[in-house]
């Protein structure tokens, strides 16, 4: 079994062990209504677990992305910023994270951290649904100077992020996807065949809005 595989089945242990993945009916932060929430912000709260997250992370950088590609770390806020402080001190990288707007005191600048034109940095966040937030970042980043080319994230909802990104000249790299922890869970029992095909529903739709 790859680290992958292995990976993906502890994502699935621990979204229904510590009640990460619900459903209902919830506006996520790109706006868009979805019948599931992945909530990864309480991860930290459980230390075995955020350890055991972050280190992949930083498997994903070091066998994916390559750790002489990037010179420091960006973290998404909120919920991106715990993992990519701990994943920047596991690989001695720089951190920095971008803000949602600029300060409206001192710097005023979306950018916190030290950064100088040249700077080549990964965008880290917990997951991807449209991209929006990564973009938003990497914008912010290219207007420093700093060189973007690769995103990390845990799971990829497969909602339209990916393929954004590649537009913009940004590759995405994920942990797991969707539709592969929604499969293990339905096979398992765990989730109800209605929870996986309303996933499954969320995942077709974007890809027929798409086409």
């Amino acid at each position: 079994m790859s680290w992958k595989s292995e990976a993906t089945l502890y994502l699935c242990n621990i979204l229904v062990r510590l009640g990460a993945l619900q459903f209902g009916m919830f506006k996520l932060t790109s706006g868009k209504i979805s019948p599931y929430y992945i909530d990864l912000r309480i991860v930290p709260s459980f230390p075995s677990v955020f350890k055991k997250v972050c280190e992949f992370y930083v498997k994903l950088l070091e066998e994916e992305v390559g750790i002489d590609r990037f010179d420091r770390i960006a973290g998404i806020p909120t919920a991106g910023i715990p993992f990519a402080s701990i994943t920047a001190y596991l690989l001695d990288k720089p951190l920095i994270y971008v803000r949602k707007e600029e300060r409206a005191h001192g710097r005023e600048r979306m950018i916190e951290g030290v950064v100088k034109p040249g700077d080549r940095a990964v965008v880290l966040d917990d997951l991807i649904t449209t991209g929006k937030s990564i973009l938003n970042a990497v914008k912010a980043l290219r207007g420093e100077g700093v060189i973007v080319e690769d995103a990390v994230v845990l799971i990829d909802r497969m909602e339209g992020g990916r393929e954004k990104l590649e537009e913009d000249g940004v590759k995405l790299h994920s942990v797991a996807s969707i539709l592969d922890i929604a499969e293990i869970l339905s096979n398992s029992g765990v989730i109800a065949d209605e929870q996986y095909k309303a996933i499954a529903k969320q995942v077709r739709g974007t890809i027929h809005s798409c086409s």
